[in-house]
């Protein structure tokens, strides 16, 4: 089979990103490289930093990165698009005009012979009440709905402030560290929901900013991918091996 790219949180759009056109074209190049070899590529949440689709506006920007995954899905590559809690409000915008087949919830999927979890990560296990309140109100439709009653002119700009003054205040406070087996809320999630599908050989996470690689029993093997703000890290699987590697332009092999 040929590989299966995952990659999330480019977070593209950030007004916290200072270099963020260059941070694009870097995600372009290394899409662009492994347009050929690809069997699909996963992009597992918060691709975009603040994404809200009003039904005849979609944000301003992305073009390199837009273009690129629709050249992509034009040469028969899937690209299976998650939703994260940045980029929640995606609708049929991606699917129609780029190809992604897009996802709202985790799945799990079968690739090869092995059986993948795949999730953003935003709400799984997290006991923090504030952020459950946010998401549920995020998701909620009526709210959504009355979202969209406000012009993208206030809208749009309201959405890139609430998230670049997030993002700036939680680095400040504390970058984004491994908490270990026992508190990352995201391997306690994967372990409790192994005892009732033991059938998981996969457990693959975005959302928290972390490289992880880790083994949860012998069959079991979780990755959280990192970002593509600073650590462009991916995993690839082949079909019989898995690896997760970071793209450092004219050194990585994708």
């Amino acid at each position: 089979m040929k590989p299966i790219y995952f990659l999330s949180d480019a977070h593209l759009g950030s007004q916290a990103i200072r270099h963020g056109r260059t941070q694009e074209r870097r995600l372009v190049r290394f899409l662009d490289s492994i347009k050929y070899k690809a069997g699909a590529v996963y992009l597992l949440g918060d691709m975009f930093d603040f994404w809200y689709e009003y039904k005849f506006v979609v944000p301003k920007g992305f073009t390199r990165f837009l273009g690129k995954v629709s050249e992509l899905t034009d040469l028969g590559v899937e690209v299976h698009f998650f939703t994260g809690n940045h980029d929640i409000w995606a609708y049929d915008y991606l699917e129609r005009e780029c190809g992604c087949i897009l996802h709202y919830k985790p799945q799990t999927v079968e690739l090869g012979d092995s059986l993948f979890f795949l999730a953003h990560g935003d709400g799984l296990g997290d006991p923090n009440s504030t952020f459950k309140f946010l998401r549920w109100l995020f998701h909620y439709r009526p709210a959504q709905i009355l979202f969209s009653a406000v012009h993208p002119r206030w809208g749009m700009e309201l959405g890139l402030r609430w998230s670049a003054r997030n993002r700036q205040k939680h680095e400040a406070e504390e970058p984004p560290c491994y908490l270990g087996e026992d508190k990352e809320h995201l391997v306690l999630y994967a372990k409790d929901y192994l005892r009732t599908h033991p059938d998981i050989n996969y457990f693959i996470f975005g959302h928290r900013h972390i490289e992880l690689d880790l083994m949860l029993s012998h069959d079991t093997r979780l990755f959280i991918l990192g970002d593509w703000i600073s650590q462009f890290t991916y995993v690839v699987f082949d079909g019989q091996q898995i690896s997760m590697h970071n793209y450092i332009e004219g050194e990585t092999e994708p």
